[in-house]
């Protein structure tokens, strides 16, 4: 668990709470909505942990009593609501663990404060149970909703709570956080970097999932043979990737950037705007062969592979059609 000043970038967000501490005025319910690993979580805990410190300072101090029981989980005051039934969070849910609770005064601090963790789960019924907990809440209460899609809320809980929406880092920052913290090697950081899109939680998840590797040699390997290879090679590599139950999408988002990258070393020479450095002899040499309107049909071809498999075209069908262009271009 991270305080404000370990959290990297959401700096706004970050001033709004801290704001909020510095000056008491604090509301009862927000909402922080972003990509799963972005770090909805650690904002709301890095919140939990100023409101409860009991040095009342905009940073927690991580040293006084109250510090140390959030941190180890045990502080009487902050209340992660749970759900047993993972695709939904019920209404019952709601009732016992926040409105049957919310008006016992807390315990030893200030405020009592409530994190629900996947709040775009919470039924409609749900909704309405916590919408009159958040209309009159007790002067204490501060409740945090955690999602990424606030779009499906009620309008009456989104006009009521404070919407705080984390948006993308910086690549650089990504990149240096890889490769100062993770060790990762820079030529790597960059491929998980571009794969990230800004997200850091994302980025550590990939340069630490085997999957990933796994994908990352299979994909390299049938973009380097599709020109000399049958199509019934391919198809046999397509297969490959289906049962080592690789994620077709993030195939699809490599080859992408594998092609983005030819076409952007075909137009400027410059190694240094290459996501794929370390294979940057077959990108010079694949840029040689293929022209400017066949990269640019590559790329279609790839985008339109998606929409068929957003469409449930048969996934070696729409895979094999993409492959044909990539074959002819």
């Amino acid at each position: 668990m991270l305080g404000f000043k370990e959290i990297l970038g959401h700096d706004q967000i970050k001033e709004h709470f801290q704001n909020a501490v510095q000056t008491g005025k604090i509301s009862h319910a927000y909402i922080l909505s972003g990509e799963a690993g972005m770090g909805r979580k650690s904002l709301a805990h890095a919140f939990a942990l100023s409101l409860l410190c009991e040095k009342s300072t905009t940073d927690p101090c991580m040293q006084c009593h109250a510090c140390r029981q959030v941190l180890s989980g045990n502080h009487p005051d902050l209340i992660h609501v749970t759900h047993e039934k993972p695709a939904s969070i019920g209404v019952d849910d709601i009732r016992e663990q926040i409105n049957d609770t919310i008006m016992v005064r807390p315990y030893s601090s200030y405020y009592k404060i409530y994190i629900v963790d996947e709040a775009e789960k919470m039924t409609v019924q749900a909704q309405n149970a916590l919408l009159k907990t958040i209309e009159e809440p007790p002067s204490y209460a501060v409740i945090l909703l955690l999602t990424t899609n606030q779009d499906v809320f009620l309008p009456t809980i989104l006009s009521r709570c404070v919407q705080l929406k984390l948006k993308p880092l910086r690549d650089s920052v990504v990149k240096e956080y890889l490769v100062q913290s993770l060790k990762v090697e820079e030529s790597q950081a960059d491929i998980y970097t571009a794969f990230a899109r800004g997200n850091l939680g994302k980025a550590i998840h990939l340069a630490q999932a085997e999957d990933f590797k796994l994908m990352y040699e299979e994909v390299l390997h049938l973009l380097k043979h599709v020109k000399d290879a049958d199509i019934s090679e391919l198809l046999d590599d397509i297969r490959r990737l289906k049962e080592d139950n690789l994620d077709i999408y993030e195939c699809l988002d490599f080859m992408q950037m594998w092609y983005r990258d030819v076409l952007m070393y075909k137009t400027t020479k410059d190694i240094n705007l290459l996501i794929f450095k370390d294979e940057f002899s077959t990108i010079k040499s694949m840029g040689t062969l293929s022209g400017y309107d066949g990269l640019d049909t590559i790329l279609k071809a790839i985008d339109k592979a998606r929409i068929r498999l957003d469409a449930n075209v048969n996934m070696e069908l729409a895979m094999e059609l993409m492959l044909l262009t990539m074959k002819e271009n």
